[in-house]
């Protein structure tokens, strides 16, 4: 595997993102090609990825990001990506739907400073940051469309406090195993739709919730 940026031109990535479900426009191209440089570039001093393959940082984490989108129905809507880490899904999703109002949402201060450098060398408007625990953001009266997390674990206590932080047609979209996905479609006063599977995967599925 090659870690060259140069291979993701424009068609590869229109390819390979066709793959979930995305049509990638040329702006979105570019700014995939500055935003994985610089993850790369920064992952050698903080620890945001495992992932240093470019093709597969395409595939891994912009095309399951943006999988998600087909559960966006508000483009106009307020997203909350909670434990956004490297950015991920928070800023794939902004980067396909420009009029997302996104709040990414990240405790570690190291990894708050890489997201405000992302947002300012992709020039990204109506992004904020907020550096702190989800369950310290106060979730009354939040009124997210959607609240995303990719990985983050905590089920329990993020079901609950998205219960509270979103609005009353908001949607919890969730990245997980399907094992975990079986054990939070337990959780009460929720409507759960049917798992989708993420491509390429064999065991990750998309999971995605109202609450009742």
């Amino acid at each position: 595997m090659t870690s060259d940026i140069t291979i993701l031109t424009d068609g590869v990535i229109r390819d390979e993102l066709r793959n979930y479900g995305v049509t990638a426009t040329a702006d979105v191209c570019s700014a995939i090609r500055a935003y994985i440089p610089l993850l790369l570039r920064w992952n050698r001093r903080i620890s945001l990825t495992t992932v240093t393959d470019s093709l597969q940082i395409l595939r891994f984490h912009f095309g399951e990001s943006m999988f998600a989108s087909r559960a966006i129905s508000n483009r106009n809507g307020r997203l909350a990506d909670v434990g956004s880490g490297a950015g991920f899904p928070g800023v794939p999703l902004k980067l396909l739907i420009p009029t997302l109002d996104i709040v990414l949402i990240e405790p570690s201060a190291k990894k708050a400073a890489f997201l405000a450098e992302v947002v300012r060398e992709l020039e990204l408007e109506t992004v904020e940051i907020y550096r702190g625990r989800f369950d310290s953001l106060t979730a009354a009266g939040s009124g997210f469309d959607y609240v995303t997390a990719r990985a983050l674990g905590m089920h329990k206590e993020l079901v609950e406090w998205a219960r509270a932080a979103i609005s009353v047609s908001g949607n919890l979209i969730l990245w997980l195993a399907d094992g975990d996905a079986v054990q939070v479609s337990l959780q009460k006063s929720w409507q759960w739709r049917k798992t989708l599977l993420i491509p390429g995967s064999h065991s990750r599925v998309l999971l995605v919730g109202s609450a009742t």
